[in-house]
């Protein structure tokens, strides 16, 4: 093991002694140790040595009325906390803050919902909605129809379940992952995935032909149900083409496959509309939400189904004598308070309206980097997207991953108070809901700087 730098009981020291970290780079993390944040407050978080940082991802997607100073919210989780520090939902047992956020959830749901179940992260939801895709065709009498078609590309977590909906190698490789019924249908990027001269309505026609024909290689009575990000998040912050959602819902009505939509990221006001189904006229059977629904204040998700679903789910209950899942934090109670009052900030002060104001800023300066030597495809939607970087704007070459070119210029920006997504070499950006547009311009003019000292790198190196 390398020798840190670092005093021996300093925080970073004692942090590689005793963590494992998610989504790192093990052996770098033992050599050069972590980024230790100490505080935040708005859009700011704060190292241990008081440095400041936009953080320009909301954290994971998900911080979305910043990283401190909401009082509400904490006095939310006090007083609940006092009253009711904890209760579960088994064996029909209830609490206040679960069913007004239950009912709040309905009567805010782009169409019409039934039943709302609680998790505690957008991991457990999506592998919660695999097991009642199953249970649902089990107990409506067609066990054969298992199979779960997602995306490759696409991001639903890190669960045995999730994970194998979860199109990304690295999620995959040494996990023994997928699992048995879950497949991958075609990525709808089309700066990376069309044929030459093909229009983004060619390419979805073409995309929805790929997942009617897995459908019927499969045989439609194997398959149950297609699951998707509106914009797709950890595979590339990459907005669907146009028609794409049309075409693929016919499909799936054609075929009666269940339609899940993930919303973790998209899900309150991140693409400029309450829900990204509502971005992209989705009509699905089931919404997973998570992140923005309690600011990140607390862990908490939830799954949306509609009466069709539910159906099924009491005739296997009757069938079984209970629906036998759940977790002992289902709908915790302090978790539950501070999403309701997340939801009452939301509406309070307008954060729609804010986010539909600040989305064209946002977008524009993003724009404003396209004819940048390094920057292939700039896209957005709302407040979320992603600046690609690649070796040749022609030819849309990518650049060898052995460079990492985004995790270099990441490092730059970060040394510049700026904290930002590489996923891959494609810069995610997706600020806290609340950010200003002041703000927003320090957040590019940092971007910039960053940038074009990662094309002196690059070019001193002699790769472009």
């Amino acid at each position: 093991m390398a020798t840190t730098p670092t005093l021996p009981n300093s925080p970073v020291a004692r942090d590689i002694a005793y963590a494992l970290h998610p989504y790192t780079d093990l052996r770098k993390h033992q050599e050069e140790g972590s980024l230790v944040i100490r505080e935040g407050k708005g859009i700011h978080v704060y190292d241990e040595g008081g440095t400041e940082y936009i953080e320009a991802v909301a954290g994971l997607w998900s911080a979305s009325l910043g990283f401190g100073g909401e009082e509400r919210l904490v006095e939310a989780a006090a007083r609940t906390m006092r009253k009711l520090p904890f209760y579960h939902q088994f064996g029909a047992k209830a609490h206040e803050p679960g069913i007004d956020l239950a009912e709040r959830l309905i009567e805010l749901a782009p169409v019409p919902m039934s039943k709302v179940f609680f998790t505690n992260s957008g991991s457990e939801a999506n592998d919660t909605a695999v097991k009642i895709v199953w249970y649902y065709n089990n107990a409506i009498g067609r066990p054969e129809k298992k199979k779960i078609i997602a995306r490759t590309k696409g991001y639903h977590g890190v669960t045995v379940a999730a994970a194998s909906l979860t199109g990304l190698p690295h999620v995959h490789k040494h996990f023994d992952l997928p699992i048995a019924n879950i497949l991958h249908t075609s990525c709808p990027h089309h700066y990376r995935f069309a044929q030459p001269g093909e229009s983004e309505e060619e390419f979805s026609t073409r995309l929805a032909a790929d997942l009617e024909k897995l459908i019927l290689d499969e045989g439609p009575e194997t398959v149950a149900a297609f699951i998707a990000e509106p914009v797709m998040g950890a595979g590339g912050a990459v907005p669907p083409p146009a028609t794409y959602f049309e075409k693929i819902q016919a499909v799936l009505k054609k075929y009666d496959v269940l339609f899940i939509a993930d919303e973790v990221i998209c899900g309150f006001m991140r693409t400029g509309n309450y829900w990204g189904s509502q971005t992209y006229d989705l009509e699905p059977d089931m919404i997973v939400c998570a992140k923005a629904l309690s600011a990140s204040y607390l862990p908490i998700a939830a799954i949306m189904m509609n009466e069709k679903v539910f159906g099924g789910l009491v005739q296997g209950s009757d069938d079984v004598g209970m629906f036998g899942h759940g977790y002992t934090y289902s709908g915790h109670p302090v978790a539950c308070a501070v999403a309701l009052e997340t939801l009452a900030i939301y509406d309070d002060r307008n954060i729609l309206g804010h986010v539909r104001a600040m989305a064209p800023a946002m977008l524009g300066r993003m724009h404003g980097f396209a004819d940048h030597p390094l920057v292939g495809e700039v896209r957005g939607v709302g407040m979320v997207g992603a600046i690609e970087l690649v070796k040749d704007k022609e030819t849309k070459e990518a650049f060898d991953p052995k460079l990492a070119v985004g995790a270099y210029l990441n490092a730059k920006a970060q040394a510049r108070g700026l904290i930002l997504r590489p996923l891959g070499d494609s810069i995610a950006f997706s600020p806290p809901l609340v950010i200003d547009e002041a703000n927003l311009n320090t957040v590019f003019d940092r971007f910039g700087a960053a940038l074009d000292e990662t094309h002196a790198w690059l070019s001193k190196e002699g790769v472009v």
